[in-house]
């Protein structure tokens, strides 16, 4: 016997869906999509690491405005502070993996220490933080590519849009499959990196070093070498510490024991990024590079170690453009994270605690994406316009993070050994070492507030305002989210006594656009339900209202068809009226809305149709005991009916018939 097998477009779609991020995966494998230490360094790190690839160049640029080469030696020992300030940072955030071996890092810091208002903050700060982190990320990835290949620069917003929607697809797949693609680039990066400084440190001990050559320098109208100046120079380089927090944010992401290897993974991260960022601040010093428009200092020292257009050199350029890109990915990490946790809280939409198809915060990742390419268009991909709002927020959650842990090392100070207290997150328990951590973390916060300080005085007429504004707007927005649904939840809520389950009288009513194949299948619908029915149409048109009640008289020849007069055309507040007359005419009564709607099967096509049944359904919502129902009339492409429900078994096997009779 011949069998051949239909595939619906619901099947290409599954399919469809299958090849670009995989098939589903059962909640049951949620507990084994987690990663080493090596690929969540890969994961967690890439921002980090990638920071040390323009982190020296935003001091130069500052340095620069004095109009004088001179002052460019003053990077060097503002490079030193920022990688003390790291090591602090560091050493306070290994302090919370271990205190909150379940991540969430400053928001659950902040949420059980200093209050909701605190945790917005620092969530609200951390969540516009990551969507930066991309923009920047990307843009300065992009940067590198067009220093290499200038013919490229006017395409860089789409490479860049391009970058973040391949991202975004690769993350869509789930954490483990993202770590295995984004673990190349990311070890390729530190091995050409470590390489380039290891020839040229060794070059310039030899005396064969040469130093930069053909680069125009950035010449702005001259201002004077102030402190401001400086704390504006260090405010900027600051950003080589943004992605330190990731770790602590998605502790849950590591195999077990999992705060020993997010701990482990975070001291192998800061020690690459303060050798990696201090080297080329150094060797950038050596080679006398010079911030330009044109060409980064990455590229100016791999050209000057390597020789322009070389082998290494291009390997260098293809490294840090693909370790900037794939940084973005710690934020595609942390961001759907941190936005189920605010969303479980109720302090976002619930959508976003929903893991899809890959156990993944799919919502969270969409959301992420469309915000970063909006500002990267927006921007015009330039990291010069975007480093001005970046680092704000992540030091405002360093700040929080560690603020957080001196309140809690303070309660741990009151306990006696071996007493313990269930706090909101974490068992507190005495430690004896409690001073030290404490000490560490206040000398964090009050750094990392007054880098915060410096970095908002310093960039806010350049663009920090924005993000000054933005998270007192986010925190709002946040809260009125979480009364919403501590409203829905009040009005949801049962009382003690027992209810009454009587069934109320119900009346069916039919919204009737035309009398067809649909329409008989709502009146099939409503005579099941056995309650009295009858129908309406809306006599927007004479015309079509009078061939409507003809055709009902003809086809249906029973029930009643109400025709509604609209001389304004107006469809919606016809039918409302009509159903608040007779609510109030039946009190006690629910009146059932039955409504058609042509389902379609593809997404274009449903867009040729009016879909009036999703707007009649908005229109009727906040009427009390109203009910509404859309009975889907399936269609095909070619206009046949898909729904088999609705065939007899005669029908079934004429068809099978046919289909023989046509093969044989």
């Amino acid at each position: 016997m011949d069998t051949t097998t239909v595939q619906t477009p619901a099947r290409k779609r599954a399919n469809l869906s299958n090849l670009l991020i995989g098939r589903p995966l059962e909640t049951r494998s949620l507990a084994h999509q987690v990663v080493s230490k090596k690929v969540g360094l890969a994961v967690f790190a890439s921002d980090a690491i990638s920071s040390t690839a323009y982190a020296t160049e935003e001091i130069l640029v500052i340095l620069a405005l004095t109009g004088s080469l001179a002052y460019l030696g003053l990077s060097l020992p503002i490079a030193i502070a920022i990688g003390v300030l790291l090591v602090i940072v560091t050493i306070s955030y290994r302090q919370t993996i271990f205190a909150y071996p379940n991540g969430g890092g400053a928001y659950i810091v902040a949420r059980d220490n200093l209050g909701e208002v605190a945790a917005q903050i620092a969530g609200a700060a951390l969540l516009t933080d990551y969507i930066l982190t991309v923009a920047v990320s990307i843009s300065s990835g992009v940067a590198q590519i067009v220093s290499a290949f200038p013919d490229l620069a006017p395409f860089r917003v789409a490479i860049a849009v391009g970058v973040i929607a391949f991202m975004t697809l690769v993350n869509l797949r789930g954490v483990r499959e993202s770590g295995a693609v984004f673990a190349v680039p990311t070890y390729f990066f530190l091995g050409m990196m470590f390489l380039t400084l290891g020839i040229g440190f060794f070059r310039w001990a030899t005396g064969s070093l040469g130093t930069v050559t053909g680069v125009e320098f950035i010449q702005e109208t001259a201002a004077p070498l102030t402190l401001f100046l400086i704390l504006r120079a260090f405010s900027s380089g600051s950003t080589a510490l943004t992605g330190i927090e990731a770790i602590s944010n998605g502790i849950t992401a590591f195999k077990e024991p999992r705060s020993r290897n997010a701990a482990r993974t975070l001291v192998v991260m800061s020690s690459l990024l303060i050798v990696l960022f201090l080297g080329t601040t150094i060797l950038s010093r050596h080679i006398q590079a010079i911030p330009s428009h044109h060409e980064t200092i990455i590229s100016q020292m791999a050209r000057t170690v390597y020789g322009a257009g070389s082998l290494p050199y291009l390997l260098v350029i293809a490294g840090t453009a693909l370790v900037l890109l794939m940084a973005a990915n710690t934020s595609f990490a942390d961001f759907p994270r941190l936005a189920a946790l605010h969303a479980g809280d109720g302090f976002l939409p619930r959508q976003l605690t929903y893991r899809g198809g890959r156990l993944v915060f799919s919502w969270g990742i969409m959301t992420l994406a469309m915000a970063a390419s909006a500002l990267v268009i927006v921007m015009r991909a330039s990291t010069t316009a975007l480093i001005p709002l970046y680092a704000i927020g992540v030091f405002l959650s360093f700040t929080m993070s560690q603020a957080g842990m001196v309140v809690r090392l303070r309660k741990i100070s009151k306990l006696k050994p071996g007493e313990q207290v269930k706090g909101l997150e974490t068992v507190l328990e005495h430690d004896p070492h409690w001073r030290l951590h404490m000490v560490i973390s206040a000398v964090g916060a009050v750094s990392t507030f007054v880098v915060m300080t410096i970095f908002a005085i310093t960039k806010f007429a350049s663009g920090a305002w924005f993000i000054l504004l933005l998270v007192p707007a986010l925190v709002f927005i946040f809260f009125r989210i979480h009364h919403h649904y501590k409203d829905v939840a009040q009005a949801l809520k049962l009382g003690s006594a027992k209810y009454e389950l009587q069934t109320d009288k119900v009346i069916t009513m039919l919204l009737v656009d035309g009398v067809h194949k649909g329409t008989i299948q709502m009146v099939k619908f409503a005579k099941s339900m056995g309650n009295p029915w009858h129908a309406v149409h809306v006599g927007v048109n004479q015309e079509k209202a009078h061939a409507a009640q003809e055709k009902w008289n003809k086809y249906i020849g029973e029930g009643q068809l109400v025709i509604l007069p609209s001389p304004y055309r107006h469809l919606v507040a016809p039918i409302r009226e009509y159903v608040i007359d007779l609510l109030k005419e039946n009190p006690g009564s629910i009146v059932h809305v039955v409504m058609g709607h042509l389902a379609m099967d593809s997404l274009l096509s449903q867009a040729l149709h009016q879909n009036s049944s999703i707007i009649l359904n908005l229109g009727l919502t906040g009427l009390e005991r109203v009910v509404v129902t859309i009975v889907p009339l399936q269609i095909r492409q070619n206009g046949g009916e898909v729904n088999r429900n609705m065939l007899t078994g005669e029908d079934l096997r004429r068809a099978r018939e046919e289909r023989t009779a046509a093969k044989e």
